[in-house]
């Protein structure tokens, strides 16, 4: 029987204006889907106007400009639209998806989806189950103790994955497929067995525990920052009184 981390899997990525969930917007994104370990990805990408100026920083990052993004961009609507339908067929033809830090992308596409479709990605999945793999949560994880910052860049590094164009949404996400592969090879011994339902789970348990020793780091240095442990979906923020 073939293991998981050889079989099917897709994988998602977003560029965005930023790094807040609740306000920052879309501007790319992309799915990879992959039907075997080694088969040829097939990739579909969005660019997306997002209908708000992009930060310099965000630009400096990803490469992608108000005038680009203005001239080649469409709107966010039927794009965010048309990635949680495409979500939602790759949950309904059984592939795990793979998502990077998924807390940020998929709570990210959820926000967009209730701003410009007033409906939250669950209600596209339509009580289908997302099995999501996230190289970040496994690795940590997996390898507790190393050393070091595990951003994509340095997961590919440390699992000797290829990473051209970094900040490209379909490229990062054809990264992050390949590293949840070598991921489940390095670790087979503990990995072999489990299913990505019972995978999911676990993760976020150990996203949880990962969050609380982050937010017992930062109360030690004297930062007040907080760290949501919820994963792989932020939940709502409570509205405003």
């Amino acid at each position: 029987m073939t293991c998981w981390y050889e079989g099917p899997l897709a994988a998602f990525d977003t560029e965005t204006t930023g790094v807040d969930v609740e306000e920052d917007r879309i501007v790319s994104a992309a799915i990879v889907v992959q039907d075997t370990a080694g088969a040829r990805p097939r990739a579909t990408r969005w660019l997306v106007n997002p209908g708000v100026p992009v930060p310099p920083g965000a630009t400096e990052v990803h490469g992608l400009t108000d005038e680009h993004l203005q001239r080649n961009g469409r709107w966010p609507a039927p794009v965010v639209e048309e990635i949680a339908r495409a979500l939602a067929e790759q949950s309904a033809a059984g592939r795990p998806l793979v998502v990077m830090n998924a807390p940020f992308d998929l709570t990210l596409l959820d926000r967009e989806l209730r701003r410009h479709r007033a409906s939250p990605l669950a209600r596209y999945l339509d009580n289908r189950p997302l099995y999501v793999l996230d190289p970040r949560v496994l690795d940590k994880h997996l390898d507790r103790y190393r050393k070091g910052r595990r951003t994509l860049t340095d997961l590919c590094a440390q699992y000797g994955v290829e990473l051209d164009a970094a900040h490209d949404a379909a490229a990062d996400a054809a990264a992050s497929l390949e590293v949840v592969r070598a991921v489940g090879r390095r670790f087979a011994a503990r990995l072999e067995r489990l299913t990505p339902a019972e995978l999911h789970t676990l993760q976020a348990v150990w996203h949880a525990a990962q969050a609380r020793g982050l937010q017992a780091w930062f109360a030690r240095n004297g930062s007040e920052e907080a760290v949501d442990p919820h994963w792989p979906l932020r939940p709502d923020l409570p509205a405003a009184a």
